[in-house]
């Protein structure tokens, strides 16, 4: 029954240069352990994300053996990840603490296909000396990933201060009316900042992906 729903995507790689991620947010365990048993059937390095760490504990203890699993941004690896070529080009930037699971998901992803990552944590604009003591860092680097919840007033910062793409990754950190994400969605859609590249709450995921064709690192991955 489960391989009937299961249709594994193993081309997308030689297609665009990223492998198919198994989002496991739905999934059922025996649905999880299939794709894995068909993927190391096939020596295919796998990226797993929003596998929550109950549903991990719920594989057999021979899935769970062969995964890299980091309960923070709550994602697995399955094989080796390439090293990474040179120096990183890519900056992950997370306004809050509350933010990191987000951020991690986005360099867990870049650390998967081979892509050198540098990781600022914790300087959200309540304290803009905090941004403004990483400017000469953050100029540095052809993409910067930004993670910011609440307000969402970091994306336009950073993106006032760099050349490189900004791509603001929107978090559901926050009260009442940061409506779940949605008011930092808003404010990366309307920034005044040129040029910001949004993704959908939460997807560092996909904040990742973004920085990587921008990079055009994909196309050498597909070799190992």
């Amino acid at each position: 029954m489960v391989d009937r729903e299961v249709t594994f995507d193993f081309g997308r790689r030689a297609r665009i240069g990223l492998a198919e991620a198994v989002l496991c947010d739905g999934k059922s365990v025996a649905q999880i352990e299939h794709i894995v048993a068909l993927s190391q059937r096939r020596d295919h390095a796998l990226l797993l994300t929003r596998l929550a760490p109950a549903a991990f504990a719920a594989l057999d203890q021979g899935c769970r053996k062969v995964l890299d699993y980091d309960p923070v941004s709550h994602t697995a690896i399955l094989g080796s990840c390439p090293a990474p070529a040179g120096p990183a080009d890519v900056a992950v930037v997370s306004a809050g603490t509350s933010d990191v699971p987000v951020a991690r998901e986005a360099l867990r992803t870049l650390a998967f296909h081979g892509a050198a990552a540098d990781e600022v944590l914790d300087v959200g604009v309540a304290g803009l000396w905090r941004i403004m003591e990483r400017h000469e860092q953050l100029t540095s680097y052809r993409a910067v990933i930004v993670v910011a919840g609440m307000d969402g007033a970091l994306f336009s910062v950073v993106g006032g201060l760099v050349g490189g793409v900004v791509i603001a990754v929107p978090t559901a950190t926050g009260y009442g009316a940061a409506h779940g994400g949605t008011t930092a969605l808003h404010a990366a859609l309307v920034s005044c900042a040129p040029g910001v590249v949004v993704v959908n709450v939460g997807n560092g995921y996909g904040g990742a992906c973004a920085a990587l064709r921008v990079l055009g690192t994909t196309r050498a991955d597909q070799q190992r």
